[in-house]
């Protein structure tokens, strides 16, 4: 069963979070940075920052590299983006102060704390050290560890796991009275401590001037010729001070990224959890195998949800709705009791209560579709808005228009918005009647009331209560009824 849902109440006293987010990530096989592949639809560094922000830290450092300043963007973009509460809600959380520490040669997790420094002599109280391979960590393991850190009053407490197959993981390599002695490498392991289960996540608590006087004596003395900051805990031990374990039973949730495999692994848990939230809280999914819905989507109750649905970016949906098959909906908000039948398309767009669309609409840029109107197949729209209660059912292209309410916009409209040179408006007022075939020549304006005829090409406005008839189309100086 996938964690619940963190409710945010932020501990006190602030503490801080320190996230290593700076290498490239070889297995990968790319050129891109390894924390800006996507899991569930964001870059994976997006997920930590989200579960590191629901808990409500005062300062949060990330250590940055390899293409740092797209590494950057992406954790300030997730920064704006919602915190869900436990029913899925967005809930306020302040935001943390934020600073950006570059590494620019990578040569170990204690040497990327290093680089870190002058910050933390700065911070007082415990930190989180994290990192931003590691997507599925939620904010409430997280607070479990804080909260396990300050009740023991430890130097250092490291998360740990269980795993059947710890391949790839530093080992948990326990002392006589079973309390942490070590944290191993697997490089470094003898042939006995690879055959421990227990893991390393990499995700610690430590106090933070702890800290520091552990990194001062941390050495190069591995396979790897590395600073590893897992040899805190040794330290730490040695010195007297107290290092603690946090074994979580959940060890998908702790699953690093180095793999194109384990990225698709990691993109499931996630799945698995947005969506089991969503129907916990009242959103019918009929075929969840496939339906990708990530984490900053949040769907009222009542709503369904056919197979092979997509729903990404920060979007919203009300209650009551129906989302047919087939259909891809980003960044978008939609009202309540909204239909979107099979195979439509709706980017950057909102829809109020009781809208129709579909089947095989398209909805880019800007679109806002006022209360109970309805665009059907075959329909594109682009930055334009559709009046309360107007209808656009047919093979038409609405772009940059402005259409007032309980206007019909008959088969086969196009707005002819572009000159070779530039983008010009429509306008068409309330209660207009568009006939089938109607070419709008923007910029052009139809009154209230007017219609056009069949066919017809307009060039010019058409005053209200106005027919317009032929190509070009010419005015009928008479009242339409």
């Amino acid at each position: 069963m996938p964690p619940k849902r963190l409710r945010v109440t932020p501990p006190i006293p602030p503490f801080s979070v320190l996230v290593l987010a700076a290498g490239q990530g070889t297995r990968m096989k790319s050129n891109r940075a390894k924390v800006l592949h996507e899991v569930a639809g964001e870059p994976m560094i997006a997920h930590v920052i989200r579960a590191a922000r629901s808990i409500g830290p005062a300062t949060m450092i990330v250590v940055v590299g390899h293409q740092a300043e797209a590494v950057r963007e992406a954790v300030e973009e997730s920064l704006t983006d919602p915190v869900p509460g436990r029913s899925g809600k967005p809930v306020p959380v302040p935001a943390p102060v934020i600073h950006y520490v570059h590494q620019p040669d990578q040569r170990g997790t204690g040497h990327a704390v290093m680089m870190a420094r002058a910050h933390l002599q700065r911070l007082k109280g415990d930190l989180l050290l994290l990192y931003g391979d590691v997507p599925c960590i939620d904010g409430e393991v997280l607070l479990k560890l804080l909260q396990e850190h300050r009740r023991k009053r430890a130097s250092m407490t490291v998360l740990t796991a269980i795993l059947v197959d710890p391949a790839g993981y530093g080992r948990i390599i326990r002392d006589k009275t079973g309390d942490l002695g070590s944290i191993v490498e697997e490089r470094d392991c003898t042939p006995r401590q690879r055959r421990v289960t227990e893991i390393n996540s990499g995700i610690y608590a430590f106090q933070t001037g702890d800290l520091l006087q552990a990194l001062d004596r941390v050495e190069q003395k591995n396979a790897q010729g590395e600073f590893y900051l897992t040899d805190a805990a040794a330290i730490l031990r040695r010195g007297g001070k107290r290092v603690g374990t946090v074994r979580h039973a959940d060890a998908g949730s702790l699953l690093g990224i180095n793999t194109r495999q384990e990225l698709a692994q990691a993109s499931a848990v996630l799945q698995t959890r947005v969506l089991d939230g969503l129907m916990t809280e009242g959103v019918t999914i009929h075929d969840p195998a496939s339906t990708f819905i990530d984490a900053r989507v949040t769907i009222g109750p009542d709503t369904v949800v056919f197979p092979q649905v997509i729903i990404d970016g920060p979007t919203t949906i009300g209650r009551d709705c129906v989302i047919e098959s087939w259909t891809h909906i980003s960044r978008s908000s939609l009202g309540n009791r909204v239909h979107i039948r099979n195979g439509c398309m709706i980017g950057e767009s909102l829809l109020d209560d009781d809208v129709r669309v579909g089947p095989f609409a398209h909805l880019r840029m800007g679109v806002q579709l006022e209360e109970g109107a309805t665009v059907g197949n075959f329909v594109e729209m682009k930055k334009s808005r559709l009046g309360a209660g107007s209808k656009s059912m047919h093979l038409t292209y609405l772009g940059d228009a402005t259409i007032g309410a309980r206007v019909n916009i008959g088969a086969g409209t196009v707005t002819c918005n572009y000159d070779g040179k530039r983008k010009h408006p429509t306008f068409i007022e309330d209660e207009a009647r568009i006939g089938s075939d109607t070419m709008l020549v923007a910029p052009v304006r139809i009154g209230k009331g007017a219609v056009t005829g069949a066919g017809a090409v307009v060039t010019k406005d058409v005053p209200p209560g106005t027919l317009a008839v032929g190509v070009p189309a010419v005015l009928k100086k008479k009242k339409v009824v």
